[in-house]
């Protein structure tokens, strides 16, 4: 699932599998140099992006596609439970609501700031 943040190249995203799921905010550019660069403007302001999460944020400036497309994610992740397993929905379906919730607020708070 993918949810446009109106900056280039920079979705919300959730990724629920066998292993649990996470929400995950992702600068996807093909170019390495532009990439990094709208990390470290995002990383500028960590303290207003991880507001709110008690443990903070997860920042993967090297992260791999299966694809072998390379990312930038920066996220938060819920471990041990699974997507087919159909009576650990609600806690996973919990996790995302609250946790994308609070990471597109804070996006948005910041958003103005970075693209300029």
């Amino acid at each position: 699932m993918l949810h446009q943040t109106k900056v280039p190249n920079v979705h919300l995203k959730f990724e629920p599998d066998r292993n649990g799921v996470k929400v995950v905010l992702e600068i996807q550019h093909r170019n390495e140099e532009k990439r990094l660069e709208m990390f470290e403007k995002l990383e500028q302001y960590k303290v207003i992006l991880e507001e709110g999460f008690e443990n903070g944020l997860v920042w993967d400036f090297a992260f791999e596609r299966e694809t072998g497309q390379q990312v930038c994610r920066i996220f938060t992740m819920l471990s041990g439970v699974d997507i087919n397993r159909q009576v650990q929905w609600e806690e996973m379906y919990t996790f995302m609501a609250q946790n994308m919730y609070k990471l597109e607020t804070n996006f948005l708070e910041l958003r103005e700031l970075i693209t300029e």
